[in-house]
């Protein structure tokens, strides 16, 4: 697709690839003396450019970014390492009541700029420090040589090879990128009282036109030896002023002495809700941001120049391989099972070969409804329903000796999938041909070896001779054609429900409600941005290339556009907060004694982590429930997520206010597992079961049988969808389970949106609770023929950004 961002930043290669040709030649001419003369040339300044403040003195600073697979370093605790002209080192500046002030003198800059490619500017930056008492003039940040150059990695490789490693399976790019952050001395003449926040100012440079800047994080110490570290992490585009609080989290109530401080937070709301509008996908469906295409989003919500780069060249190279083999052209049946398997030389993984190899298999048909890709749909059986009459003589056979049906369900060891959502669905046509969908139940076993098997199927949700019960004990085909017609109806909830709508349109809603409703200083704010990070760029992309009219959903499954908003309305309206919350979710589906569900345990581990996280972290902020009551930006953040995500509806069981810190801790992990680990379960693993079509078919091509004995492999292969769509579909699965460049695993964060001791000694904390929980699954996985990883810490992103 071609997007303006993408091309805007094209414009930039032509400055970039310039430079970065020199500085491939070799490292030794990229840091010579002679080389960075040039650019001091290039980037001279004068001294009246802005009111009489003097540089005197300037330096450079490389500091280590944490990337994927780093422990997370405080930058500006890197930063503090420095020593003040005395030689002492310099104090970190903690959390208290009372703001330090601005007095006459030196004060120390540090301003670092964005680590990835396209997110340094040309343009004149210019500083204000603001007290109670007033604002410095405008104090021009000005170095020898290049000021606000993104990360060396950036200038050390051409676009074209960060593209090429960026977009690999593998981390082949450094596990740290090198931010450069700039220092400067900067004179104050007066006395401004107290510290209240900075002014940035983004001005024209010469005859340059305008260049957008990525600002990490801007840093100062005063001439006392105190050091204020204040969060920016966001895009400055255009000539304008971009107002920053130092770090420490604030409540509105903790603002209230300072009405400029107040106003800063109405104003950035205000600023917010006017740039993240609500708008309607479909009717039904939860409402999301109001945007038509990529191009109208705000920059700050969208992938950077490296990670949509790898993402567009990823789908370009799969799209390639089919086309090379000539598979895209060919619309008719596959002749052999086995011919799918040759579908791709490279996209592969060890889980689908394992998949290709034991897909007929009875157990591990049920192995799936616990660590597939959708473990959230199975149930205990409490008693057979009136619509799926099962009996003793069709099961006896799967069951162990001595036992009957009634005993099992007794036990505890009768399971069951019911996929009741999708009567009355509509269904696609696709190239002409109608396709199907079945409307199933499913019984599982739970056998004395711990195994989970099926034992009866009915492909619709009336009992009659047209809806037979099939049974493993009916010829081989029969049976896995049943199974196959369960799978379709899987693949079917589980992208609309359990993935589309359960993760990512709910992440969205917390995301718009989060920045309509928080201020950047606002302590959930700073705690919840990680988890929000790139999930509107993600969800749009999907709307105008996926699930939209014509996109690849509506061209390759049995559902297609008119029956996936239906689908995604009628879970909506379904929807209940407990169902999002793990342990109520696991106690209400029965299946918290459910043999060999690692899903279940490995979710519950990081469930309690984050629980106990956000838990002290609001505990530190809030200290008491009058604080949750009386705190209006919170309040307006969980109307909005009630009113957008559970559609006001009070037999949802969410909450429209939070009353207490219990609750609020509980609705906060609730956010972050559903970004974080939920999405991870429900994405990570769909090209390892769905790259085997038979496995996981996406659209039927006849409708379900209506009688037993009819079934043989020539006509399931003329079930299947065609070879064109078939590869349709895998080339999306390939995409939506690969992450793309500039990955933020569970626990890292490299944003430094906190600046106190507390907070940050939590996250440590977190991060050991997580390499603990990542420790015992890679131990127990060393004893699994098929190893559970799809949450495990290290594979789990911060937020929904695939």
């Amino acid at each position: 697709m071609r997007l303006k961002a993408f091309w805007r930043l094209q414009e930039r290669w032509k400055i970039l690839n310039g430079a970065s040709r020199d500085v491939n030649k070799t490292l030794k001419t990229a840091y010579s003396l002679e080389h960075w003369k040039k650019g001091a040339l290039f980037r001279s300044r004068y001294p009246n450019q802005v009111n009489s403040i003097a540089i005197q003195k300037c330096t450079k600073t490389t500091v280590s970014f944490p990337g994927e697979g780093s422990p997370s370093v405080p930058l500006q605790d890197d930063l503090q390492t420095l020593k003040n002209p005395g030689g002492e080192p310099r104090r970190s500046h903690l959390a208290n009541t009372k703001r330090g002030q601005i007095f006459k003198g030196v004060y120390k800059v540090h301003v670092a700029t964005g680590a990835f490619l396209g997110s340094g500017t040309f343009d004149t930056i210019s500083i204000s420090l603001v007290g109670s008492k007033g604002e410095s003039p405008k104090m021009l940040l000005n170095n020898t040589g290049k000021d606000f150059i993104p990360g060396a990695v950036s200038y050390l490789l051409s676009p074209f090879w960060i593209l090429i490693l960026s977009s690999s399976s593998e981390p082949i790019l450094p596990s740290c990128l090198m931010v450069t952050v700039d220092e400067y001395d900067i004179s104050n003449e007066e006395d401004l009282g107290d510290f209240l926040m900075v002014r940035l100012h983004k001005d024209p440079y010469l005859f340059f036109p305008e260049d957008s800047w990525y600002c990490s994080f801007v840093q100062i110490t005063t001439p006392q030896g105190e050091t204020y570290h204040f969060p920016c992490y966001q895009w400055m585009e255009g000539y304008r002023t971009l107002e920053l609080r130092e770090g420490t989290a604030k409540l509105i109530c903790d603002d209230a002495g300072s009405p400029l401080l107040l106003q800063h937070r109405s104003e950035e709301l205000k600023s917010r809700q006017e740039a993240y509008r609500w708008d309607v996908f479909a009717p039904g469906m939860p409402r999301c941001l109001e945007v038509e295409s990529l191009e109208e989003m705000d920059t700050n919500s969208k992938f950077n120049f490296t990670k949509i780069s790898g993402f567009l060249l990823k789908s370009k190279l799969t799209t390639l391989e089919l086309k090379l083999k000539g598979f895209m052209n060919r619309t008719e049946s596959w002749k052999k099972l086995s011919d799918m398997r040759n579908i791709f030389w490279f996209n592969k993984t060890p889980v689908s070969e394992y998949v290709a190899e034991h897909w007929e298999e009875d157990t591990f048909f049920g192995y799936q409804y616990l660590n597939g890709v959708n473990p959230v749909v199975i149930e205990k059986c409490k008693e057979i329903p009136s619509n799926f009459p099962v009996t003793q003589e069709m099961v006896a056979g799967s069951l162990a000796e001595s036992t009957t049906l009634q005993e099992e369900v007794q036990k505890g060891n009768i399971f069951i999938v019911d996929y009741e959502i999708l009567q009355g669905i509509p269904t696609n046509t696709i190239e002409g041909e109608r396709q199907y969908l079945a409307v199933p139940l499913c019984l599982f076993y739970q056998t004395p070896t711990r195994d989970l098997i099926p034992i009866a199927i009915q492909l619709s949700q009336t009992p009659g001779p047209e809806s037979p019960i099939f049974l493993p004990s009916d010829s081989k085909w029969d049976w896995i054609l049943a199974k196959m017609w369960v799978r379709n109806a899987d693949f079917h909830v589980h992208q609309n429900i359990s993935h589309l709508l359960r993760t990512h349109l709910m992440a969205e809603i917390f995301s718009m409600a989060a920045l309509r409703q928080l201020p950047m200083c606002h302590p959930l704010f700073k705690l919840l941005i990680p988890h929000l990070r790139y999930t509107l760029q993600i969800n749009t992309l999907a709307r105008v290339r996926l699930i939209k009219e014509g996109g690849m959903m509506d061209r390759a499954t049995s559902a297609g556009f008119e029956g996936i908003v239906p689908l995604v309305a009628k879970g909506a309206s379904r929807l209940t907060y407990s169902s999002l919350c793990l342990p109520e979710d696991i106690e209400a589906r029965g299946v918290s004694a459910v043999a060999n569900y690692y899903y279940r345990d490995d979710a519950t581990k990081i469930w309690a982590a984050i629980e106990i996280f956000v838990r002290d972290m609001v505990r530190y902020y809030y200290w008491s429930d009058d604080r949750v009551q009386n705190d209006p930006e919170l309040q307006a953040w969980i109307q909005e997520v009630f009113r957008e995500g559970f559609q006001s509806r009070e037999n949802s069981g969410a909450p429209s206010s939070l009353q207490t810190m219990e609750e609020l801790s509980k609705f906060l992990t609730m956010v972050i597992f559903t970004c974080s680990a939920q999405h991870a379960a429900v994405n990570s693993g769909q090209f390892d079961f769905g790259s085997w079509i038979p496995n996981v078919p996406p659209t039927m091509r006849k409708p379900p049988p209506t009688k037993k004995g009819t079934a043989t492999l020539e006509n399931i292969l003329n079930i299947l969808p065609p070879v064109n769509i078939t590869c349709l579909a895998l080339t999306s699965l390939w995409l939506l389970s690969n992450e793309v460049g500039d990955r933020r695993l569970l626990g890292n964060f490299p944003d430094e949106h906190f600046s106190e001791s507390e907070p940050k000694r939590l996250i440590r904390v977190f991060q050991s609770r997580l390499a603990e929980i990542s420790h015992g699954i890679d131990e127990r996985n060393k004893s699994l023929a098929l190893p559970y990883e799809y949450i495990n810490p290290p594979r789990v992103e911060n937020s929904i950004q695939i």
